[in-house]
């Protein structure tokens, strides 16, 4: 039953802890959770002359920070007639602020101010600790899993396994301190505290990671005002400008001193530095345990995703160059070749457009041997072997990451356990009782999404619209240059024409694709929000499917012209065909080969340079601009001494933006090697040294530059696999149809086998005779690469090549999906390993938490344990209820 949003002001989040405090087997706190300290403390601009101190003798560790400003901006100097409006907004936001702290002290967390001095500015910092009592009742509320058991034997490298069997050294392997152990794990409960490893060590019990899971899960739920009214969250009060920043303190400073550190002596932002961030370890494993402890899950399967598509890049280069290498000693070999530069036997070539002059075959032999080194005799071989490594390489990944998954104890984590959007929650125009929960819940109704995604697509379109209209421009433009250069009396332009049109146009259309990508991303997010999805991981999903088919068609859109369109409806010489008044344009010799490869590098090499240039120099120029506003009133040793601050050490780092700009540029460029790969062989080659590169600089940007993102939970790499997948199935069609009508294989296989097998008069057999009707007009005779008769009509040859063209895209497709079928049901995609390790684990958690006796136990047993929890529940919020039912929910189901 719908109803319209209610005036309630309950808070979701605030509890009674002290219903926790009970004897026996539980969770006790041990400090006051209401306490709080406030520290002020000046810049040495002041008459003080104090730092700020890392810690307060309250808190013994700060596991949140918050950060606002105050001072006059540049707003206020601007318009000093709204001084009122200005002076009541910064009243409410300090209204907010109080309320908001008050209640986070509330939900029994400790909390400590700072105050910083920067001339005019004042900088406040809010250290956050969680106590004891507050991380057992959250981590039980949210599910976390904890450890029971170490396992016997450590999880280890596949190849390192298989080495050190074998006795062999491998230098891709090293030794990284401080490794993460593997555990047998099971949801946290306070009444078995006593049943998990660490728990007699509270203050490393729980692992960073979890505190700032905890913190952030109060921070997001924490109320300032009417909770109806959208006046909760950290993530509003963000957007409000209440807040300055919000984020989780790095562990420490990621530089080793310069007498240096003992290994067990780093911390572990200092051991993710010197053992994977650093340019020296580029050969090196990536140490993933490590890196899932400190940044979480879901960065985790990013970089473990990252190192196995970079791996599996390793064959795929290398067989690329073997092809490339075939092109290039069998090209002082090629019959046709050496056909097209002899000068002896030399051909007027009929002119390329109206006005152009006529042109002897033998201009064009530089061109020809460079397109024989990307369309050679291994070129079927290269696109059978790239689309079966792409379906392989996506069946061992998915292996791959439920191994990780099991071993991140993330493997059955439920999406639907997924809280709603605090946006949504503000936005929702009713509310709807959830027949799960038996809670209201805010609603938006499916007919108002669905013509809002209407919406959203027709734009979409539209912007796709804009990127065909800038492709027949440039397509265009290509047309022009080479008709003007053509006409030119200059040998060299001449020659060169159709490569000096392609090269200035594919420049013309990188920069729109890096235009256009900086204008559609907020067009999308924008969009993305107005749709009201319910959940982040809705919301992440639409989002990233927009920017995706935007950025596809956006870099795609030019070579699937050349690919399959260009020198198609160039007509013949007397009845050239035009487009918008100007000639379309026609390919080298009937191959679009060289136009489509010299257009991948252009634009996947010149874009991952152009990506790795601004990933190197903006985070650096962001950290200076940041640093330097942060310190404007303070000289560069005052600069240092204040700096020394956790809260201060943290806030100079940049934002932490999330992973999409680094998946989407990963998925493109797989795209690239997939899709157009038969064009250019050495495109794996390229893309292998470019995330050598990517890794480390990604490594450097989480571990360096950017604040500790919140640690997040996540299964694998979502819906990026999706679209990987799709990929593949687009790359087996675009590889047989590049050979069919791009490639000249099925031309020279059919010449072989019904002409002269070594090739001889091949190119004799791929030239018409010019019209007669224009040898009549031009009173000139020349010969035109067509399969033409000679009143411009297509020849039967044509229509038997292209019958045979059909026939090889369906012969194709047929045995490489099928194949594809074939190893999908080899490779089950969990392991049997894994599945065993599960039921053992679930076998443990039931012994060390005596499950079995809820699960297996009499009706009376079974009464007993529903009543008392009742009565456990009666003191909670309907909230947390409805946690503890979900638990129960759980459990049946197991």
């Amino acid at each position: 039953m719908l109803e319209e949003n209610p005036g309630k002001n309950d808070n979701p989040v605030l509890i009674n802890i002290s219903h926790r405090n009970e004897k026996g087997d539980h969770c006790e706190s041990k400090k006051d959770p209401l306490k709080i300290s406030k520290v002020t403390t000046h810049s040495q601009s002041h008459s003080s002359g104090k730092s700020i101190p890392n810690f307060s003798t309250e808190l013994d560790r700060i596991d949140y920070i918050l950060v606002w400003e105050e001072g006059p901006s540049k707003k206020q100097h601007k318009a000093r007639t709204n001084r009122e409006k200005y002076e009541k907004k910064d009243s409410e936001h300090d209204k907010w602020r109080l309320n908001f702290l008050t209640q986070l002290q509330a939900t029994g967390l400790l909390v400590e101010q700072h105050l910083v001095k920067s001339g005019k500015r004042s900088i406040h910092y809010v250290l956050l600790h969680a106590p004891w009592i507050v991380l057992c009742y959250y981590a039980e509320a949210l599910r976390i899993k904890m450890p029971l058991q170490a396992l016997p034997t450590q999880s280890s490298h596949g190849s390192t396994k298989l080495m050190r069997k074998l006795g062999i050294w491998n230098p891709l392997d090293e030794e990284v301190p401080d490794r993460p152990r593997d555990y047998y794990t099971c949801q946290f409960k306070g009444t078995k505290l006593s049943r998990f490893l660490g728990s007699n060590s509270p203050k490393t019990f729980f692992a960073s990671t979890i505190r700032h899971q905890i913190l952030s899960e109060i921070l997001e739920k924490t109320s300032f005002g009417h909770e109806r009214k959208g006046l909760f969250g950290i993530e509003h009060l963000l957007s409000e400008k209440v807040f300055k920043a919000a984020f989780p303190p790095h562990d420490g400073p990621f530089q080793i001193p310069p007498e240096g550190l003992a290994p067990e002596e780093m911390n572990q932002r200092q051991i993710l530095y010197h053992y994977w961030a650093k340019w020296s370890k580029w050969m090196k494993y990536q140490p993933l345990h490590h890196v899932r402890r400190y940044f979480g899950e879901k960065i985790a399967f990013y970089f473990a995703w990252l190192g196995f598509y970079t791996a599996w890049l390793l064959p795929a280069s290398l067989v690329g160059v073997v092809v490339f290498l075939v092109g290039c000693f069998t090209v002082s070999m090629d019959i046709p070749t050496q056909d097209i530069c002899d000068i002896e036997q030399d051909r007027w070539m009929c002119p390329l457009c109206s006005d152009c002059p006529f042109w002897k075959l033998s201009s064009i032999c530089k061109i020809t041997k460079i397109s024989r080194l990307f369309d050679n005799s291994g070129t079927v071989f290269f696109s059978v072997f790239m689309s079966l490594w792409a379906v392989t390489f996506l069946e061992y990944w998915k292996r791959r990451s439920a191994r990780l998954a099991h071993l991140w104890d993330c493997y059955d984590y439920k999406d639907y356990e997924e809280q709603p959007r605090p946006k949504f929650v503000v936005m929702a125009p009713m509310t709807t009782r959830n027949l799960v929960t038996n809670l209201e819940e805010p609603f938006f109704p499916k007919k108002s999404y669905f013509q809002r995604a209407f919406m959203s697509a027709s734009i979409i379109i539209a912007m796709v619209a804009t990127i065909v209209l800038l492709l027949i421009a440039i397509i265009l433009y290509r047309a022009t240059v080479t008709i003007l250069v053509s006409k030119s009396r200059n040998i060299f332009l001449l020659k060169w024409a159709p490569w000096i049109a392609g090269f200035t146009s594919a420049i013309m259309n990188l920069s729109f694709i890096l235009l256009l990508a900086k204008i559609y991303v907020p067009v999308a997010y924008a969009l993305t929000n107005w749709e009201m999805h319910k959940t982040q991981s809705k919301f992440e999903d639409s989002f990233v499917l927009k920017v995706f088919i935007f950025q596809f068609v956006n870099i795609n859109s030019f070579l699937i012209y050349i690919a399959f369109f260009k020198g198609r409806f160039s007509g013949y010489p007397g009845n050239y065909r035009t487009f918008f008044g100007i000639q379309n344009e026609n390919c080298i010799n009937g191959s679009c080969f060289v136009d489509l490869a010299q257009e991948m590098l252009i634009i996947m090499v010149g874009r991952q340079i152009f990506i790795s240039l601004l990933e190197i120099f903006i985070p650096k120029l962001q950290v200076w601009r940041h640093r330097k506003n942060l310190y404007a009133k303070q000289n560069k040793k005052k600069e240092e001494e204040n700096s020394n601050s956790l809260g201060e050490t943290n806030y100079e780092l940049l934002k932490y933006e999330g992973l999409f700009e680094e998946y989407l540029e990963m998925v493109i460029q797989f795209g690239f090697i997939t899709i157009f790969v038969v064009a250019c062989p050495l495109a794996p080659l390229f893309t292998l040294l470019n995330n050598w590169i990517e890794i480390r600089l990604d490594a450097q940007k989480f571990v360096c530059q950017y604040r500790r993102p919140v640690a997040e939970k996540a299964q694998n790499i979502g819906i990026w696999f999706q679209i990987l997948q799709v990929l593949t199935h687009l790359a087996v069609l675009s590889n047989a149809l590049l050979i069919a009508f791009t490639s000249d294989f099925l031309q020279r296989t059919y010449y072989q086998y019904t002409h002269s097998y070594d090739l001889h008069g091949y190119i004799n057999f791929t030239l018409a005779q010019a019209p007669k009707a224009f040898v009549l007009v031009s009173n000139h005779t020349c010969r035109y690469q067509a399969f033409r008769e000679g009143s411009g009509k297509r020849s039967f040859t044509f229509w038997n090549l292209l019958a045979i063209r059909l026939a090889f895209i369906i012969i194709f497709e047929h045995v490489i999906f099928p194949v594809a079928w074939l190893i999908n049901v080899l490779l089950p995609d969990v392991p049997e390993s894994v599945k065993v390790k599960v039921k053992q684990e679930y076998f443990l958690a039931k012994q060390a938490l005596a499950d079995h006796e809820i699960l297996f136990g009499t009706n009376k047993a079974k009464d007993q344990d529903i009543k008392r929890e009742l009565e456990d529940q009666e003191s909670l919020h309907p909230v947390q209820q409805a946690g503890a039912a979900g638990e129960e929910l759980d459990l049946g189901t197991k």
